[in-house]
């Protein structure tokens, strides 16, 4: 007898099944708050050693040559936090001038013609003040690197 026939071999659709039905329930949730820590961790490491921007351009030197966004220590680097939920990671800064470092700023004055302040031991007038931006927050290529790898590593922990 000529014809058409089908043959479908279902060898390992058991063990398929099987990886599928573990995500089909999955919690992101405890893989969210290791994503939300590692950007926060990262983060604080971009302020404190690496000075860089995400995309890996170096941060303008301050007028007072003192560790750029750390002549204090105490307001951008501890103001670093994240959070996350079943659904979302994120971290960042809530202090109220950390836009200022993020994306750059021109000062000018409020009331008068001239600003006035001290800068490296120095008092100065000048008619503005321009800060440059030094992006801290944003992921480089190492930090994907670094997150793809914490992904990885939990799905094939679930997975196994």
């Amino acid at each position: 007898m000529d014809g058409v026939g089908i043959h479908i071999d279902i060898t390992g659709l058991e063990a398929a099944l099987s990886l599928v039905s573990r995500l089909a329930g999955f919690d992101a949730s405890a893989l969210l708050t290791d994503i939300a820590a590692l950007g926060e961790s990262q983060t604080r490491r971009r302020i404190e050693e690496e000075k860089t921007a995400p995309d890996g351009s170096p941060w303008a030197a301050n007028a007072e040559g003192t560790s750029i966004l750390l002549r204090t220590g105490m307001h951008l680097r501890d103001s670093i936090a994240s959070t996350s939920g079943s659904d979302f990671a994120e971290w960042g800064s809530s202090w109220e001038y950390a836009h200022v470092h993020q994306d750059g700023a021109t000062i000018v004055p409020k009331n008068g013609d001239r600003l006035a302040f001290h800068v490296g031991g120095k008092f100065v007038r000048p008619t503005k003040s321009v800060i440059p931006a030094r992006p801290f927050v944003g992921i480089s290529d190492d930090n994907a690197g670094e997150l793809r790898d914490l992904v990885s590593d939990y799905m094939g922990g679930l997975l196994q």
